[in-house]
């Protein structure tokens, strides 16, 4: 089976707060190109942002504003090629369409466990109040045209997130892989980071998307039968 994934597109809006970076027209020719060389497209969590409203706590509306605004690429997410797992900032997505936490696809001989990978944050499991308001708190930021503040906001929850590309000071990569052992899993594709990666660990495969918010292309390539898996940043 040929698998693509992408994750963190934050889709917002259309207003300041959004850091999509694409036009729609162009994204949709990624996706084009995306739907005629593979099979199934993961979209892996954080495919909208709904966590930056003018006053926080109002994510359904923020996911209607969000969706109404990409007309476009909402469409082609429907495609039954699509298959859509929330994140932390599209959390309201599971109850409003129906996004589960996490996806298992079996092809091949392969078993491959998709999940966002936001439950590996302690704040997001123990106080996700905190966690929404501090998102909200880097909106406000870019309303006020901090964009400074902003830069160094999102550097320090990079940091908090304990993503790193040495695997053995990496407990993002632990959590994933022993959330891949749980489901029986040879693979394990994460996103949330922002942070893209391909790394071997024995028998088991961590892969993570990267990004496709402010203006950036990455996606996995996923290849089961000739048991291959790549991280690209181009198209």
């Amino acid at each position: 089976m040929h698998i693509a994934v992408i994750s963190d597109l934050h889709l917002g809006r259309r207003d300041v707060a959004d850091h999509f970076g694409h036009e729609d027209s162009s994204f949709a020719r990624f996706l084009r190109v995306l739907e005629g060389n593979f099979e199934r497209i993961v979209l892996l969590g954080d495919i909208f942002e709904t966590l930056t409203s003018r006053a926080p706590g109002h994510q359904a509306a923020e996911l209607a504003a969000a969706r109404a605004a990409h007309p476009e690429l909402v469409r082609r997410f429907a495609e039954p090629q699509y298959h859509y797992v929330h994140g932390n900032h599209d959390l309201v997505s599971g109850t409003a369409l129906g996004a589960p936490e996490h996806l298992v696809l079996e092809a091949d001989g392969i078993r491959m466990l998709f999940t966002h990978g936001h439950h590996h944050d302690w704040v997001i499991r123990k106080a996700r109040w905190f966690s929404e308001a501090s998102v909200w708190a880097g909106g406000w930021l870019r309303r006020m045209h901090l964009r400074a503040m902003f830069r160094m906001f999102k550097a320090l929850d990079a940091r908090l997130s304990h993503a790193l590309p040495d695997p053995a000071r990496c407990t993002f990569q632990q959590w994933a892989l022993a959330r891949a052992s749980d489901s029986a899993a040879d693979v394990v594709v994460t996103g949330h980071t922002h942070l893209g990666m391909k790394v071997e660990h024995g028998s088991r495969l961590f892969l993570n998307s990267g990004t496709c918010s402010e203006g950036q292309f990455s996606f996995l390539s996923l290849d089961t039968r000739a048991g291959q898996y790549a991280l690209h940043t181009s198209w």
